[in-house]
């Protein structure tokens, strides 16, 4: 079976001094490999078949029959690394925290601990009659989350 971190190392070494990351690197009990990158801007088909390019050329499929894919993160896709949390900082996201509960709002900052999600939600104010929206910030750690993912609107 093929070493999924020999893949990795193999794509981070091609990344380098790029503006693309590494997201996620899968290999199955079949040895079909899934590469997946993004980047601050969209990724185009030529990055891929750069990637693509650079582990074909790595690692010989003579000597270890695998099959290979190399895509980027959708839209809706899950966050896997902090680079991507870094990059949707002011967007809107969905996080289905651990214990369940389903938050939506602005990823406000992202950092190696976790994140801070702003949600706007109706609180009871001392002094006034009803309940007013007022702006919440949640910190979160990373063990504290299912997932996060951008919220499409349009």
């Amino acid at each position: 079976m093929i070493n999924k971190n020999d893949i990795a190392a193999t794509v981070e070494q091609t990344l380098q001094d790029s503006d693309l990351f590494l997201v996620d690197v899968t290999v199955s009990d079949d040895n079909e490999v899934e590469v997946t990158i993004d980047s601050e801007r969209p990724v185009t088909v030529d990055d891929c078949v750069m990637i693509n390019d650079a582990v074909l050329a790595a690692h010989d499929r003579d000597r270890e029959d695998y099959e290979l894919t190399v895509g980027s993160c959708g839209l809706t896709a899950e966050f896997r690394v902090l680079r991507q949390y870094r990059k949707n900082v002011g967007n809107r996201v969905e996080v289905l925290t651990a214990d369940g509960r389903k938050l939506k709002g602005t990823l406000a900052a992202a950092d190696e601990q976790g994140i801070t999600l702003s949600i706007d939600e109706k609180r009871k104010i001392e002094g006034k009659k009803r309940p007013e929206m007022v702006t919440v910030e949640i910190p979160l750690k990373y063990n504290e989350i299912q997932y996060t993912k951008n919220i499409i609107e349009i």
